[in-house]
């Protein structure tokens, strides 16, 4: 059985106690970093930029469309200024000039109903882009949030390492002062159970908070006092006093 003096049994406990703290703070650092909050932006930011790059190209379909219909009008405006042109002229004969005026009716009543086409996509495009303009104000803001809020977590996480640097530092000056047998037990124990150490007071483990059978605690109120014990249910080593007992 391994042994160390119980002066530094018990010191094991100020040891796992700075390391139960690196634990918390590795437990706040996991909470900050899973944020909830973040989560639900991240979602509802790809829900709205989505919704942007579909109002996105139906601005561009609707801008498209508007220069097809004032390329419509321009082309049906500059025929009939060339058959105005060609009228206004007198030349050629009577019935050619009589077919000429029917065109350019005809083209007049072309262009009123392509000017009308044109004023309906454009009146389309202006709600467009208005909706448009909307759904980027609506990803700008969630972007601001998510930016707040990134900004506060990582304002909280500097501040958890530099409290667990701390901690860290002063857990490993304190580690280089104790028994090195007894430490190799205790990192073993407490990488493989979660817990290094915990007091045996009045027959009840602090590891697994369960009072010890009565054949546990007979043997080990049995051992030695520099002998090292563990709990039968934890596995922690348990630390031993007369006053705890």
């Amino acid at each position: 059985m391994a042994k160390a003096a119980p002066a530094e049994q018990i010191k094991l406990l100020d040891l796992q106690g700075l390391d139960a703290k690196l634990k918390a703070l590795a437990s706040r650092r996991r909470s900050l970093e899973n944020d909830p909050r973040i989560k639900d932006l991240e979602a509802a930011l790809s829900v709205a930029s989505g919704e942007l790059g579909a109002a996105k190209v139906a601005v561009h379909d609707a801008e498209a469309e508007l220069k097809r219909a004032e390329a419509d009008v321009e082309q049906v405006a500059t025929r009939i200024e060339r058959d105005e042109a060609r009228l206004n002229s007198g030349t050629g004969l009577s019935k050619d000039l009589v077919a000429l005026q029917k065109d350019i009716a005809s083209l007049n009543r072309r262009r009123s109903d392509l000017e009308d086409v044109e004023l309906e996509v454009l009146e389309r495009l202006d709600t467009l882009r208005e909706r448009q303009s909307a759904q980027q104000q609506i990803v700008d803001d969630i972007q601001g949030s998510f930016g707040s809020i990134r900004a506060e977590l990582d304002k909280e996480l500097a501040a958890v390492d530099a409290e667990a640097a701390d901690v860290r530092g002063r857990r490993n000056e304190f580690a280089a002062g104790l028994d090195a047998g007894m430490l190799a037990i205790y990192e073993k124990t407490l990488a493989k159970r979660g817990v290094g150490a915990a007091r045996l007071f009045h027959g009840i483990s602090e590891a697994s908070g369960m009072k010890l059978s009565p054949g546990d605690l007979a043997e080990i109120t049995a051992a030695s006092g520099d002998d090292i014990v563990f709990c039968p249910d934890s596995g922690a080593i348990l630390v031993r006093s007369e006053e705890w007992a």
